[in-house]
């Protein structure tokens, strides 16, 4: 059967999108071949037609969601400036949400899979600790003009942290109402940080 030109880079940005849902919302190791590429409507066999290996769709995918998320924050970030905003506010209130909290197949992978990423092979951890410096190139950007750029690195780099460390405390969480007060707290606390480093 003959294809459309473009036809297998598509079906290879289907797999990907797939696959970074997937990652995000059972985890790198409970998420299989074979229901990945049953889910996309191909067949097991045809994985290796795109990929070499599951790490390196692990790659791939945690790339395309990286790139997805940096445009997302700095568009964010730029809208609320046009509005005559804070940038970071609006970052930080967006990121510590409900839907996001609500949904990780569809948010941040750094949130959803540090840890299991930590445990990986160098080259996929190095995508996502490039990823967060770009992150946090985004956040320092943000920061108050008087600040260094040591300093403005070093506070991002706590802010981030303290977000990403809210949205899983939050997610772990089975009472409703606390999970809400640990959003907004992380999100109080992350805007402090920037204020109380003038």
């Amino acid at each position: 059967m003959r294809y459309e030109k473009g036809h297998k880079e598509q079906t290879r940005k289907r797999v990907i999108d797939i696959a970074g849902a997937q990652f995000r919302a059972k985890g790198i190791d409970g998420t299989g071949v074979a229901g990945l590429m049953a889910d996309a409507g191909l067949t097991h066999g045809g994985f290796y037609a795109h990929f070499k290996s599951k790490d390196d769709l692990v790659r791939e995918a945690l790339s395309t969601a990286h790139a997805s998320s940096r445009e997302a924050w700095a568009a964010e970030a730029k809208a609320a400036r046009e509005r005559g905003e804070d940038g970071l506010e609006a970052i930080v209130r967006r990121y510590l949400r409900t839907v996001h909290r609500d949904r990780p197949e569809a948010g941040c992978s750094v949130a959803a899979l540090a840890s299991e990423v930590a445990r990986n092979d160098p080259r996929t951890r190095t995508i996502m600790a490039d990823a967060v410096g770009e992150i946090v190139a985004i956040i320092a950007a943000e920061l108050p003009s008087s600040f260094s750029s040591e300093k403005a690195t070093e506070t991002a780099y706590a802010i981030f942290g303290l977000m990403i460390g809210t949205l899983q405390l939050a997610r772990v969480t089975t009472d409703p109402a606390l999970s809400e007060t640990i959003l907004r707290s992380g999100q109080e606390a992350a805007l402090r940080l920037a204020r109380e480093a003038v």
